[in-house]
């Protein structure tokens, strides 16, 4: 069985894992998990993606942290073997495997059935060039017409998704949609457990927390990275791009730190969207005292 733990970010799943796993300990079995949120794939991206420092782990095993350059691309498709593999792996030894985050494509790409289109890179290299050349505007016009639930979906300034999504449409003659989990059937037995907290606490925690990164130092670690070794995926994410202007001078301090709450705060808001269309979540309250006896009965029962 495969224990699935989801919600907006700054709700509390990391600590819900380890709870978790460690009553199964406890209970004597072995559990051990699985990192679901695409920027702490990243090695030193550490403080603006809240990553859990080892001594933090409570000696749970870990998987999929660290396991990428910041200068390399992240990729659903490779997530979903690497993660897929790392969930087996820890079955075949006995333990449970409890996978936690909230990057929704990548947690999708795991539990429920997704195939992923190959890729043509001669298409690719011509949609990357009217990318350069038309800006991301025309290129969303173009999926608007193709595709809209798709359009609606990515949005009319990432212009990467907005690339891959013209190219299976071109490649497979279906919307770009058709390619996404209809989240009927999952991949294995799998329970959902799901992190949520209300709307205006949410808000003030994470503005808090944006607050903390800056006085932790993520200044520094943007510094200690260099603009130079981010790629696109990297230096795109909530609060490395804003420290990044910063670091250039194109954004003050206070202003990168705003920029970076209200874009937290949307995100939140899509996240949430995004995991309530999962069918069978067992919604917990991370305020509430007894959320983590609910979270054992669920699996218990």
């Amino acid at each position: 069985m495969l224990v699935v733990i989801v919600g907006a970010t700054g709700t509390g799943k990391s600590g819900l894992s380890l709870d978790i796993a460690e009553r199964l300990v406890a209970d004597g079995g072995a559990a051990e998990i699985i990192n679901a949120d695409a920027m702490q794939l990243y090695t030193g991206m550490d403080i603006g993606t809240a990553k859990l420092p080892v001594d933090e782990r409570r000696g749970i095993r870990h998987h999929l942290l660290d396991v990428l350059d910041p200068s390399e691309e992240a990729s659903v498709a490779r997530y979903q073997v690497e993660a897929r593999a790392a969930v087996s792996d820890v079955v075949e030894r006995g333990a449970t495997p409890i996978l936690v985050g909230g990057s929704g494509l990548y947690v999708s790409s795991v539990v429920f059935d997704f195939q992923f289109p190959g890729t043509d890179a001669t298409i690719r290299a011509r949609l990357e060039a009217e990318l350069v050349e038309r800006g991301p505007g025309l290129l969303y016009r173009d999926l608007l017409e193709r595709d809209p639930a798709a359009a609606a979906s990515i949005g009319p300034s990432n212009g990467r998704r907005l690339v891959r999504a013209l190219e299976v449409i071109e490649m497979t003659g279906e919307p770009f949609g058709s390619g996404l989990p209809t989240e009927e059937s999952t991949w294995m037995p799998s329970v959902f457990l799901g992190m949520q907290t209300p709307r205006a606490e949410l808000v003030e925690r994470l503005d808090r927390r944006v607050e903390q990164m800056w006085a932790d130092g993520l200044l520094d670690e943007v510094e200690q990275i260099g603009a130079d070794r981010m790629g696109v995926t990297a230096s795109r994410a909530i609060g490395y791009a804003q420290a990044l202007a910063q670091s250039s001078g194109e954004l003050t301090e206070e202003e990168a730190i705003k920029q970076t709450a209200a874009l937290t705060r949307r995100y939140a808001r899509r996240q949430v969207g995004w995991f309530r269309r999962y069918p069978g979540v067992t919604w917990l309250d991370a305020t509430d005292p007894q959320h983590v006896p609910l979270a054992m009965a669920r699996l218990a029962g």
